[in-house]
């Protein structure tokens, strides 16, 4: 009896693995899925850092004129909602690449809250794109000329080169990232 519920219970694991494993099916699936990935890897490297250490920017070496560690995570935000405002074709903030954009966000977790919503913004442009509409045109100063699906594409390399960043600033603090430690 013990036998039969344990290969029930590994037959149910197996099957709720499988599961989450499933390809996507769709245009959005496919976008979210490596999107909702990388903003779990940048939320939680963002979180990583001490708010005392939220100014730290390198200074040894060839950075001349780099970001503080809060300027990366708002520019990162900035740029989120700019790519669905584009998409959404609304008009973006302004100046996203200096100091982080025009968001007030000083603390750590305002910071925090705005870093999340702007995943949030791009995760629900990228739930409303269907093969109708991921070609349609956007204008705008960041992700376009390009269609919707470029934006949303430009989104995901977006935050994927500016996640290398911030894991340099937490190494260079001697934190490991979330993403590199053992599970």
């Amino acid at each position: 009896m013990k036998l039969f519920g344990f290969v029930l219970v590994w037959c149910l694991a197996v099957v709720a693995a499988a599961q989450e494993t499933r390809p996507p099916k769709d245009v959005a699936g496919s976008v979210g899925w490596i999107f909702a990935l990388e903003a779990q890897e940048f939320i939680s490297a963002a979180e990583a850092m001490p708010e005392g250490k939220y100014g730290f920017k390198p200074t040894q070496g060839e950075f001349k004129d780099v970001r503080t560690f809060a300027e990366q995570v708002k520019h990162v935000a900035c740029a989120n909602f700019g790519f669905a405002a584009e998409v959404r074709k609304q008009t973006p903030p302004e100046k996203c690449d200096v100091g982080g954009g025009p968001d007030p966000s000083k603390t750590k977790a305002e910071i925090m809250k705005y870093l999340r919503d702007s995943f949030a913004a791009v995760q629900q442009v990228i739930s409303e794109t269907t093969p109708e509409n991921m070609l349609e045109q956007c204008t705008g100063r960041y992700g376009c000329p390009n269609t919707r699906l470029g934006v949303l594409s430009v989104a995901v390399w977006h935050a994927g080169d500016h996640y290398g960043q911030v894991v340099e600033y937490l190494r260079m603090n001697s934190i490991v990232p979330p993403g590199s430690r053992p599970r």
